[in-house]
């Protein structure tokens, strides 16, 4: 007998569909934070497995806090910031090989790029390991490259895109003459081979950075007027988000191979804050979270129609002034925890937690594959003659322990205590005429090792001489 034709409409299988989204408790989020009031589309947070970095209002310049991820709750008003900028920051961006440094995009047309201790500071960070000038106008957009170490990527209302090497300060490539307007968002294919702009014109635009040639172009994705967003998703498709000419949102799927038609294009409401797309690569879910909502939504990415899938939404009380995305290494692979936002208030962060709902308390591979580690995958130069390589991958299986800090490589003992530390290694090649590259930087390293180590002292003393005072009132 054949079964009626109402039982062949099969709910689509997915492990995803059941994903749900939950804040965390009141005393785990970060209070008491003026977060910035600047008008811009970037997401204003970025965080990593040890820090949650937040853009905020700043007399006489501009700056930004870095919490310990553990250091939840109400933020002392005195916490250290970190402020070397003299015109309100616009961006930052964790670097994907290194915990401990942070880029950050300014107004005042320089990206400063900052060691952050593990230890909380004393006194604000003023001094950044290295400043980055080569815009005219102020900086928007700033990225790290995803595989190759030191590599960042800058944009500004100049309309131009600048990729540095960090490690020696220089500018590697300036694509300059192929954006007419603003630019606004640049986006990194898994690999980092490979760039999606999009921009004022009305253009989407991929571009092969190395070769500094535009190899496809969409004017119009979508035909509202707002502003457009794209990402790279898995097999080098790009998703982008949009406005309609009613200005209802859009968001659409495209295939490089066929630019002019959409795989996917799909209206969703007539709401007018520009929606963010943040992709996980390792569950194809894509999470829309647009500027001044209260809710995420979030769809899986597949290869049967219609490609884009709504999954869910996850929805608040309150909008959202900013967003930041932890990456897979941060998550607690214990609770099924498949994303985790942070999103920004007025005055405090919120964790918002993503979970697929299991029985099992055992490690679920199916929802962990092997995922981006720390570890880069090419050097700066390498990339820069033509390599490509994929991310070198780590198993979430264990968990995911931070790396302490990397500039510390000796664990020096206390200074009081100790003879003067032994000269720098040297390396045969520093006897030629050129002062060899590796000799360089090993004492470049020991500098920064001294300089952590000074710091580790301002903070004993610090805290000596308030114990002293303590002590000292104690006694009166």
């Amino acid at each position: 007998l054949c079964p009626p034709a109402m039982s062949r409409r099969v709910v689509r299988q997915s492990k995803f569909r059941h994903v749900f989204g939950q804040p965390v408790k009141a005393d785990q989020m970060y209070e008491d934070i003026r977060v910035s009031k600047v008008t811009c589309d970037s997401s204003f947070c970025a965080v990593n497995p040890k820090f949650v970095a937040i853009i905020v209002e700043s007399g006489g310049g501009g700056a930004f806090i870095v919490l310990p991820l553990a250091k939840t709750g109400r933020v002392d008003k005195n916490h250290p910031l970190v402020t070397g900028h003299t015109a309100p920051v616009l961006d930052i961006d964790w670097c994907p090989h290194n915990d401990n440094v942070i880029a950050s995009a300014s107004e005042d047309t320089t990206v400063m790029v900052w060691q952050i201790p593990d230890y909380v500071p004393v006194r604000n960070i003023t001094e950044p390991v290295v400043t980055l000038e080569g815009h005219s106008k102020r900086v928007s957009i700033i990225s790290w490259h995803p595989t190759a170490r030191n590599v960042l990527l800058s944009a500004g209302c100049d309309n131009l895109v600048i990729l540095w090497n960090v490690g020696t300060g220089e500018m590697l490539l300036a694509l300059d003459d192929m954006h007419t307007d603003l630019i606004y968002n640049v986006g990194w294919n898994r690999n980092g081979s490979l760039l999606v702009t999009t921009c004022k014109d009305k253009k989407v635009r991929v571009i092969d950075p190395r070769k500094q040639q535009i190899i496809a172009e969409k004017t119009k994705p979508h035909d509202g007027t707002r502003p457009i967003r794209a990402i790279f998703v898995a097999d080098g498709k790009i998703f982008t988000t949009g406005f309609s000419k009613m200005s209802e949102r859009q968001l659409g799927l495209w295939d490089l191979n066929n630019f002019e038609e959409p795989i996917a294009l799909q209206e969703m409401d007539t709401s007018n804050g520009v929606l963010l797309p943040f992709y996980d690569a390792d569950s194809s879910i894509v999470y829309l979270c647009g500027k001044g909502d209260s809710s995420i939504r979030y769809f899986e990415i597949t290869d049967e129609a219609p490609y884009v899938h709504y999954l869910n939404t996850y929805s608040s009380k309150e909008p959202q002034r900013g967003m930041g995305f932890m990456p897979k290494r941060g998550l607690d692979v214990s609770k099924c925890e498949i994303a985790r936002f942070f999103k920004l208030h007025e005055r405090k962060c919120e964790p918002i937690v993503m979970t697929v709902p299991r029985k099992s308390d055992l490690f679920q591979d199916d929802l962990y594959p092997d995922t981006p580690g720390p570890e880069p995958a090419l050097e700066a130069d390498e990339w820069l003659s033509g390599k490509d390589a994929e991310p070198i991958l780590i198993s979430l299986r264990d968990g995911y322990v931070p790396i302490k800090n990397r500039e510390l490589k000796v664990v020096k003992k206390n200074i009081l205590d100790s003879k003067p530390p032994p000269g720098p290694r040297r390396s045969h090649s520093t006897c030629d005429s050129d002062f060899s590259q590796p000799a360089l930087e090993e004492v470049l390293e020991e500098i920064r090792a001294l300089k952590e180590m000074v710091q580790a002292q301002e903070k004993r003393i610090s805290d000596l001489e308030n114990k002293l005072c303590q002590f000292t009132n104690g006694t009166d």
